[in-house]
């Protein structure tokens, strides 16, 4: 792939391991909800679409669970409450993840970062971790009025740079971040560890898979 002007990352399976804090306070709140935990293995296979659906699919112990709304009404409040004092006491980021960022950095290219999670855990978490600074603009899934797998964030930030998608790239982990990659007209590279609901995400047929961010420079030149 040709080195673009602008590339978007995405944060949850991309950047960051955030899981092990996610299933920390699913089980918290499931454990307030007198309801049994779910454990980390399950809650790997749910993240990657917001944590209203995490929450979601917790309580109804399903990918594609809706709980009745009343339970969810109670349970959601719950989980927010935790998880705002838990968003980086046990994620970390994934190895290759800095040298990557420094990488793409010395490149001179416009770097953004774009996820669904909302901007009051995002923007701590990215600070805690020591990268918020490498990125120009951070879109939450609060944002703007839609989030992935809609291509509206991934517009806005081409905007917002002045950049043309097709000199884009978005580099994530799941079938959301290729639909929307696709939507917008972006290029798309998806790291083979990400959140991917336990499907392979070649299958999703991205342009590129890579292992590790230190093989950025090997895929773009």
């Amino acid at each position: 792939m040709q080195l673009p002007q602008l590339i978007l990352i995405d944060v949850d399976g991309t950047l960051v391991d955030s899981v092990p804090d996610l299933a920390y306070c699913v089980d918290e709140m499931q454990k307030l909800m007198d309801m049994p935990l779910r454990g980390e293995a399950a809650v790997r296979q749910w993240v990657g679409n917001g944590v209203p659906r995490l929450v979601e699919r917790a309580l109804s112990n399903d990918l594609n669970g809706t709980p009745d709304i009343a339970l969810y009404d109670k349970a959601y409040p719950i989980f927010l409450e935790i998880y705002q004092d838990n968003v980086s006491k046990r994620s970390c980021l994934y190895p290759g993840v800095k040298q990557g960022l420094e990488w793409l950095k010395a490149q001179n290219l416009h770097m953004g970062c774009i996820t669904n999670k909302a901007a009051r855990f995002t923007e701590p978490l990215l600070k805690d971790l020591g990268v918020a600074d490498y990125f120009n603009i951070i879109i939450s899934g609060d944002t703007l009025p839609r989030k992935k797998p809609d291509p509206m964030p991934l517009l806005h930030g081409a905007e917002f740079f002045s950049v043309k998608p097709k000199d884009s790239i978005m580099l994530g982990d799941s079938v959301s971040d290729v639909k929307a990659a696709r939507a917008a007209g972006f290029g798309i590279i998806c790291m083979s560890y990400g959140y991917n609901h336990g499907e392979d995400i070649n299958l999703a047929n991205p342009d590129v898979v890579i292992d590790s961010f230190t093989q950025l420079p090997d895929v773009l030149s």
